[in-house]
């Protein structure tokens, strides 16, 4: 049986848009500022363009999979939530934690010539979708059960 929608359900819906966005962000893009592009050439500015174009796209390919992969974890967990599930709070905090713990890596993680493999913009991006789920998660740890 569905329950109403809640303040934690509604802190659910929102990590999800904005998961959603945030997955969207480096698609647009690619196909305007292309910003990817120059945070590599900076990184590397004696590698060929071919070169520069397939480490863009990695860099693309993983924050849209991240992203992907983090919307469906907030499906699950609206899923588990609205419907009261045994573990909802369990995969809830799994699904914050992962989150967060990807977003501070993308945030700090250092390779070769880059000072940040993502970009900080991207990196400050990825944070959002982290604090709808502490949004969601704090108050399901205070519910009575």
């Amino acid at each position: 049986m569905t329950t109403a929608p809640t303040a934690t359900t509604r802190a659910l819906w929102l990590g999800l848009a904005l998961t959603v966005l945030v997955a969207l962000v480096p698609l647009i893009d690619l196909v305007t500022a292309d910003s990817l592009t120059t945070h590599v050439r900076d990184a590397y500015p004696d590698w060929s363009p071919a070169t520069v174009r397939g480490d863009r796209d990695a860099i693309t390919i993983y924050l849209v999979a991240v992203g992907a992969l983090g919307a469906l974890m907030w499906l699950w967990t609206i899923r588990m939530v609205s419907h009261g599930g045994r573990g909802a709070r369990a995969l809830a905090t799994f699904a914050l934690t992962a989150g967060a713990c990807v977003a501070l890596t993308d945030l700090v993680l250092k390779a070769g010539a880059y000072d940040r493999v993502v970009p900080a913009l991207y990196g400050a991006l990825g944070l959002l979708p982290v604090l709808a789920g502490a949004a969601a998660v704090v108050p399901l740890w205070r519910q009575q059960t």
